[in-house]
């Protein structure tokens, strides 16, 4: 069975899994006060060209979300993301859970406007009835965004500026990051990042590590005694070196940018493959992600010999989904799926 389902699929980077051996019998100190978490963290500083970062390592994206925007939003906020946006629709409502309401833009293949955002800014706050409402309290973008697209430098510069003259952080979701920073078609980098955005992490679960997300807070600004904070959520991970080893070795030698291109080349194989035998697609993706759109019969039988994700339904005889192609993706799989298709 083929399976171009997600980019969480297979384990981990060997590279990773030799490290990880290698210092399993070590007696460390937990909880990220270990000389892997420090290295890692000095390493993610240099090439953010950040020296101020500050950088948190936690397990997962959805954990990511929860723990950052409820540390940083006061009770009385919300924040503001796309109605297409991860923690407006793929988090199970666990913003809301923790006491916090995701307030909703409209989406433009998965991004936000500027314009649209500075509009619902000056809204609220011309609303005479605002100390009645969920005030804004940070704006959500995650780069790339749900449907594989990218922000541009200018439109990240947009956001940045607009968010500066509201007094509220921008937050970045980099659970693919990777594939972003990879792509041929984007003039956005990891300085750039840490300088427009406040806060952001930099994904490892979908991008060559076992698990694990790291958080950087870029502007002097992590929220006081973060440490606890996380405990109280549950998220503080005991044996953190587990961590600090895969970002230490994800950021030696460039690997996290060497694995993230291998996924897009073999993204790229595939799109033009696709082209080449007449398919649709949803949008222009130049990302990890292909949006396909298939009539229904032949998505029963391609399900039949390969994984994919279902994503919605334009009309009655055609399906949307998703081909993901990962750091780990086999040239052969590609030329296999397409041979299907």
């Amino acid at each position: 069975m083929l399976c171009f389902e997600s980019d969480y699929i297979e384990g981990a980077h060997e590279k990773i899994l030799k490290r990880l051996g290698e210092t399993n019998l070590e007696q460390l100190s937990g909880y990220g006060n270990d000389p892997y978490c420090r290295s890692a963290k000095e390493k993610i500083r240099k090439a953010c060209s950040c020296p101020q970062g500050e950088i948190f390592f936690l397990t997962g994206g959805t954990q990511t979300n929860m723990v950052v925007i409820g540390a940083m939003l006061k009770s009385y906020e919300g924040v503001v993301a796309a109605r297409t946006g991860h923690v407006s629709l793929h988090e199970a409502g666990v913003i809301e859970y923790h006491g916090h309401k995701v307030l909703e833009l409209p989406q433009h293949e998965g991004k936000i406007c500027p314009g649209e955002l500075e509009a619902f800014l000056e809204g609220f706050w011309q609303d005479e009835n605002r100390e009645h409402m969920v005030f804004p309290g940070m704006v959500y973008i995650s780069h790339p965004t749900e449907y594989g697209t990218l922000y541009t430098r200018q439109e990240l510069g947009e956001l940045s500026g607009i968010c500066t003259k509201f007094q509220i952080p921008l937050y970045l979701d980099g659970a693919r990051l990777g594939y972003g920073l990879a792509s041929r078609d984007t003039d956005v980098t990891l300085p750039l990042i840490a300088q427009y955005c406040d806060v952001f992490y930099i994904g490892g679960t979908k991008v060559g590590a076992l698990l694990g997300e790291a958080v950087v807070f870029t502007k002097n600004n992590m929220p006081k005694y973060f440490l606890t904070i996380v405990k109280q959520h549950g998220a503080l991970l005991a044996k953190g070196r587990l961590l600090g080893i895969q970002f230490d070795t994800l950021f030696t030698d460039d690997l996290y940018l060497e694995i993230s291109r291998h996924a897009i080349d073999m993204a790229e194989l595939l799109k033009e493959g696709l082209k080449k035998k007449g398919y649709r697609f949803y949008l222009e993706s130049p990302t990890n992600q292909q949006f396909l759109i298939l009539e229904n019969k032949a998505l029963e039988d391609l399900q039949e010999k390969a994984a994919v994700s279902f994503w919605e339904k334009p009309d009655d005889k055609h399906t949307v989904v998703r081909l993901a192609t990962s750091w780990a993706t086999r040239r052969e799989s590609v030329e296999a799926l397409l041979e299907l298709l």
